[in-house]
């Protein structure tokens, strides 16, 4: 092994005509480490009595890994070509020092050319997005102003006049499609309809003196949602005895901000009967500030005869003196709301209040209307029982009243 290398290195110094290689033309992350080395390996090359001795530094440095010859500049065309021989010759000598460098820059280059190859696809993409997105904005605006811009026309197909026809034609799509949006706008923000209930009724039908207006979710019904059943509107505890009892005085409207195809197969399940007379659902809210609003100037009813009862102020914020904040129902089976709400209107009927509204405001400064309204009642009922009692005792006799007892106290 030591004869062969260094028969090598004979070989090699009768190839380059005993140049020396310039440290210079070595590159390593590590320059300093490696300089050293070709140091050592020229001066080997120079004593020939320093072979065997510098034998083991010699062959490292010719095994080491990664060392890459480049020419340097300011070398004439021949030290140039030389240098640039010198690794070729290296590898083919000594194939256990094959430059490594020169793959992982191949490599470091390719990635670097898909890097960019995927950075200009990819802007091309980007590129070919907004033009479709704007092509798209473009044909989606011709087509509104074509279809929402032309004139009306009838069964025929005949054109029919209105306002814009003596206008040019350009002013006229736009006016017309202007017209249109605002007409879209107007029917989501306002009531589709001015009167939301007919007329009252007149003699010989009976017309009940006041009018309920009652949210249907979460006061009269609350979903559920299971992974076995999916959504379910659970009953209210009382519902069907709240709403018989009160169909004798209120005019029951259920008015609420859901959609009809909702609404309307529920009512129809939970009042069999029919006691509830009408039904108004989103179309005949006002949309106001992000909320679906109860606008009870479109009732067509006396508002001093007319309570909501609802769990959300911001429902009825615009008439708040004709509503019964009350807490809203999350589907407890306990809980006795209606009952209490309902012996509250029936109070109100059965004292034939003339202006429901000052009843509704008084109530409106608690938290919670129903306990008051069942501690004034509890408050009457003792005072009832008190005067039934002083009443009793004024009717009886003076001598039964004051007839002594056995125990030494009178009746």
């Amino acid at each position: 092994m030591v004869s062969r290398n260094l028969y090598e290195f004979f070989r090699l110094r009768q190839i380059c005509q005993y140049q020396t290689i310039s440290a210079s033309a070595l590159y390593r992350p590590n320059r300093g480490q490696y300089y050293n080395s070709c140091q050592r390996l020229i001066k080997v090359w120079e004593d020939p009595s320093k072979w065997g001795r510098s034998y083991c530094s010699s062959t490292k440095f010719l095994q080491c890994r990664q060392v890459k010859f480049f020419s340097t500049v300011g070398k004439g065309p021949g030290e140039q070509q030389q240098s640039t021989a010198t690794p070729q010759l290296l590898s083919k000598l000594f194939p256990q020092t094959a430059v490594e460098g020169t793959e992982n820059e191949k490599q470091q280059e390719k990635q670097r050319k898909e890097e960019e190859e995927e950075k200009e696809s990819s802007w091309k993409r980007m590129k070919f997005g907004f033009v479709f997105f704007g092509f798209s904005v473009s044909a989606f605006c011709v087509y509104m102003v074509w279809v929402f811009g032309a004139p009306d026309r009838d069964a025929e197909g005949n054109i029919i006049m209105d306002e814009f026809m003596e206008l040019p034609t350009f002013q006229q799509y736009f006016r017309r499609l202007w017209k249109s949006m605002t007409y879209y706008q107007k029917m989501i923000q306002e009531p589709s309809r001015e009167k939301l209930l007919p007329d009252p009724l007149k003699y010989p039908y009976v017309q009940p003196p006041y009018t309920l207006v009652l949210e249907m979710k979460d006061v009269l019904v609350h979903p559920d949602w299971t992974y076995q059943t999916g959504w379910r509107f659970k009953k209210r505890p009382g519902v069907d005895k709240f709403l018989e009892t009160l169909a004798a005085n209120y005019e029951i409207v259920v008015f609420t901000a859901d959609q009809g195809m909702t609404v309307f197969p529920i009512l129809d399940a939970l009042d069999p009967r029919g006691f509830i007379m009408y039904r108004l659902v989103r179309d005949a809210t006002h949309f106001v500030d992000g909320h679906h609003v109860k606008n009870l100037d479109n009732l067509n009813r006396d508002l001093s005869k007319v309570i909501v009862v609802d769990w959300d102020p911001n429902s009825t914020k615009l008439h708040p003196e004709n509503t019964l904040n009350i807490p809203r129902w999350t589907g407890n089976d306990d809980d006795a709301g209606l009952f209490d709400l309902m012996a509250m209107l029936v109070t109100i009927a059965t004292s034939e209040v003339e202006d429901v509204r000052e009843v509704m405001t008084y109530y409106k400064s608690f938290e919670n209307p129903l306990v008051k309204f069942r501690e004034n009642q509890r408050l009457l009922a003792e005072q009832m029982a008190e005067r039934e009692h002083e009443e009793k005792q004024r009717n009886l006799p003076a001598v039964q009243r004051w007839r002594p007892s056995f125990l030494g106290g009178g009746r």
